[in-house]
């Protein structure tokens, strides 16, 4: 294998989703030198709580980073950065003396904060209100967001609110749990000087979806944090989406790179779209999926049950801010048919099952497994399959499966569309499902718009590691810009009658959902 030329062209992004953890390596075209992936355990102690051990998604990390070091024969010397995106609102508790968490990480899935949240909707009101916080933070109070789960870790472990209130723990979201490793010596431990103490950071984007930062400062809220019983002292000091924050652990797989990059998994994949401009979009498909549109630098607060949330922050700039759909449920609902119906044995069998029948055979999948997010944000939601008739088959619930995704996203782009005034023209899409033809087809027509797929679909890991490279120089916007590129285009074909009875046939299935939790 030919060896790289020492100069440190290359940028690695460190991609730590909710099934997985990545490492991928890119070099300045934007084009993928190479890719390691490992995927965590999904721990379910009971129903609608989900929890993934934050120890071992950090040994994975070490493993993918130094295994796509090997595969692309680099060193650490041939990386100009690192850049860091991850799994946005699932938060981490740690012993800030031994690095230690204190519980297994609560997922952003995770629904056990519910009555947290109806509590925190009702106190000195004469009736509940969800919004109590919007003018603040942007969000909604729901079981989705990070405040809540760690004011559950510290209700709900023995001495953690003690511990919490004398500064001897730490909270943050995943992207300050990898950071706070890559920068830890081996040696780090009570008694050693301040000086070696790893960094505590988050960048504002993460902190946006915690419902505990200001959008208007970009600082945490101290009325908030009160009123959620969160201690200030245990959060990140709050960066830019695009700064040396620090260097890599000498001892670590990229010893002496600096860390100059940080986005959640969404807002990296604006990045990576390179959507930097107002009234540009994009649409995920991973996990969950996720819609965003730049609104530029003010913060746009959604009448349709958007969220408003940080897009991104560049060192000293201004900060950009979005609006964004996120549904729950979309590529966990094709693993969850592997997984627990076992009606496929791995995730690419799903297209073709599906497209052995020409329709659903007005069968409905709606994955309300915690509840509905956006437009509707509904908690006592809980998911069905409906329509089934003896004519349905395995065939008819994998293509009902696919077409869910495709519902869910016209919801949110409807809500959209109603916030902007102005209609979606086109949609650029990125994530794990796009490889799927039948989605993508499907997607176009049940929304009457182009739907357009990037030549690297990766955008999560490369909008990191372009936020990385910017702060470093690798890269200006300009070639953010200009390194984008088409790699195919659907077109709809769909009869406007036909697109409108399958979503009508959808809301029918989506109140079959309701009030049932």
């Amino acid at each position: 294998m030919a060896h790289y030329s020492r100069a440190p062209q290359f940028v690695a992004a460190i991609d730590q989703g909710t099934s997985s953890t990545r490492c991928i390596i890119f070099d300045r075209r934007g084009t993928i030198v190479a890719s390691e992936q490992r995927e965590h355990d999904q721990i379910f102690p009971r129903g609608g709580w989900v929890e993934h051990d934050a120890t071992q998604i950090w040994r994975n990390t070490r493993l993918v980073c130094a295994e796509a070091l090997a595969a692309s024969d680099l060193t650490a010397a041939d990386i100009a950065a690192v850049g860091i995106t991850n799994q946005r609102e699932t938060v981490v508790v740690w012993d800030r003396a031994t690095g230690e968490p204190i519980h297994n990480a609560v997922v952003w899935q995770d629904t056990r904060t519910d009555a947290l949240c109806e509590e925190l909707a009702s106190v000195g009101l004469d009736e509940p209100d969800r919004d109590r916080f919007r003018a603040s933070c942007g969000l909604p109070l729901s079981t989705y967001f990070s405040g809540p789960k760690i004011a559950w870790i510290l209700d709900h472990v023995d001495g953690a609110r003690e511990r919490a209130e004398r500064g001897e723990l730490c909270a943050g979201t995943i992207d300050s749990w990898l950071v706070w490793n890559l920068t830890t010596d081996d040696d780090f431990g009570p008694g050693r000087a301040d000086t070696t103490r790893p960094l505590h950071v988050t960048d504002i984007t993460n902190a946006s979806r915690t419902m505990l930062m200001n959008l208007a400062d970009g600082a945490w809220d101290p009325a908030t944090c009160a009123a959620m019983g969160i201690p200030m002292s245990m959060l990140p000091e709050i960066r830019s989406s695009a700064e040396v924050y620090g260097t890599v652990r000498e001892r670590g797989v990229f010893g002496g790179v600096p860390i100059a990059g940080i986005l959640g998994d969404q807002q990296a994949a604006m990045f990576g779209q390179a959507a930097l401009d107002p009234g540009t979009a994009k649409n995920t498909y991973g996990t969950g999926n996720f819609l965003l549109v730049n609104t530029g630098e003010r913060p746009v607060f959604s009448e349709h049950g958007l969220l408003t949330t940080v897009c991104y922050k560049l060192g000293d700039a201004p900060t950009v801010y979005a609006l964004e759909g996120s549904v729950a449920v979309s590529g966990s609902l094709v693993q969850w048919l592997r997984d627990n119906l076992g009606i496929i044995s791995s995730a690419p069998e799903i297209e073709e099952l599906a497209t052995g029948v020409e329709d659903n055979g007005g069968v409905y999948v709606v994955p309300a497994f915690s509840g509905l997010f956006a437009p509707r944000w509904r908690p006592d939601a809980r998911g069905v399959i409906v329509g089934l008739t003896r004519f349905s088959d395995k065939r008819h619930i994998a293509r009902a499966a696919l077409e869910a995704t495709a519902y869910q996203s016209r919801e949110v782009i409807d809500a959209m569309n109603g916030d902007s005034g102005i209609a979606l023209t086109e949609l650029r899409v990125d994530g794990g499902m796009v490889v799927n033809d039948m989605l993508m087809q499907f997607q176009a027509d049940v929304l009457n718009v182009p739907v357009i797929r990037p030549r690297i679909i990766e955008t999560t890991a490369l909008g990191a590691a372009y936020a990385a490279g910017y702060a470093t120089g690798v890269w200006t916007l300009e070639e953010i810009r200009t390194n984008w590129a088409e790699d195919r285009r659907w077109l709809p074909t769909m009869p406007a009658e036909q697109r409108e009875h399958l979503f009508d046939e959808w809301n029918r299935a989506v109140e079959r959902t309701l009030n049932w939790a």
